[in-house]
């Protein structure tokens, strides 16, 4: 019976220190008005898991959703352009 065992990994990476690097802090800054719209819509719907929604919930959990939406656009409209996909074409 051959016994297996654990070979030490052989990386050319740098050591991870635990911290995030620059780079990830900035692209998490730019995503935090879509994070926070999410967690808004997270906590309306949240509210009312346990009972009937008024028309009060439902108006929250809309403004919510468009805030979500409104969020998601506004952060494909700033990460495209700098992908180099360039878009053709469009509604006339």
């Amino acid at each position: 019976m051959k016994s297996i065992a654990a070979l030490p990994a052989v990386t050319a990476a740098a050591p991870f220190d635990g911290e995030p690097s620059d780079a990830e802090l900035d692209a998490i800054e730019v995503e935090m008005p879509a994070i926070l719209a999410d967690v808004v819509l997270l906590d309306a719907q949240i509210m009312t898991i346990d009972r009937t929604p008024s028309e009060l919930d439902h108006q929250r959990i809309r403004r919510a959703r468009r805030r979500v939406l409104a969020a998601r656009r506004d952060l494909a409209n700033r990460t495209a352009p700098a992908s180099g996909a360039t878009v053709s074409g469009g509604a006339a």
